[in-house]
């Protein structure tokens, strides 16, 4: 898989570079690609952003500056590098993700979907936002694979690379060869299948006492069928308490 991202704050994704998704770019799963958005700024302080038209506060980023980033990213060739990054071409179309608190929402499934697609651009935006044209001329262009505007949370962030680093570290998990054990995704808080409308029960590891507290005993008994049965109840009871509407 191929992910570029654009920032006013590069060394914001830097942590990108360390535990499993870091594995996965030394190991060639994943090519990772970060851009700064004032390298696409011509003036002599690099702006970015302008005055919204129809008033308002703050200020919102400008379509012009965008436009360059993405259709130089998008128009790399094979081998080509730009920031730092070996782009990926021969024909892959991108998918443009934006996070924004007004996009739709984040899950687990918008995860697993995108761990299947072999190109994704993020756009971090910054103050008000990203002029919406720029949403609009790369949701109709045949060359991308489209736009998704995704929110990772019923709250507004400063900006929008926290949001990133979270979406690629969930997209990253997802990709086959990343995790050690491929099959511990099964047992996922909101994994497809029998978890999804569920969070993960509770965990214990040795010692078997820990300052008067025991492990529950069924996790010892090494009978699989009731310490599955076990872990089915503890989910259900997790999600009842913590998150009732998932149970409808």
């Amino acid at each position: 898989m191929r992910i570029d991202i654009v920032s006013i704050f590069p060394e914001y994704l830097d942590p990108l570079r360390l535990s499993l998704v870091g594995k996965a770019v030394d190991a060639g799963l994943v090519n990772l690609g970060v851009h700064d958005l004032r390298s696409f700024a011509h003036d002599r302080h690099r702006t970015v952003d302008d005055t919204p038209y129809g008033g308002g506060p703050g200020m919102v980023m400008s379509p012009v500056p965008w436009g360059e980033a993405l259709d130089q990213i998008a128009g790399a060739h094979p081998g080509e590098r730009i920031d730092g990054g070996t782009m990926t071409g021969g024909g892959v179309r991108p998918l443009l993700v934006v996070p924004t608190p007004s996009g739709e929402r984040f899950t687990q499934s918008v995860a697993q979907q995108w761990s299947d697609e072999p190109w994704l651009v993020l756009a971090c935006g910054r103050y008000e936002g990203i002029d919406t044209r720029v949403i609009e001329h790369y949701a109709g262009r045949s060359d991308w694979a489209g736009v998704r505007e995704v929110s990772v949370g019923d709250y507004v962030l400063a900006g929008g690379e926290a949001a990133a680093l979270v979406i690629v570290e969930a997209v990253v998990r997802l990709i086959p060869g990343v995790l050690g054990n491929a099959a511990s995704v099964a047992d996922d808080s909101f994994a497809a299948g029998s978890m999804e409308r569920l969070l993960e029960g509770p965990v214990y590891t040795k010692p078997a006492e820990w300052r008067g507290i025991d492990v529950p005993e069924i996790l010892m008994s090494g009978h699989h069928g009731r310490i599955a049965a076990w872990r089915a109840e503890q989910a259900h009871a997790r999600t009842r308490e913590h998150r009732p509407d998932l149970l409808g």
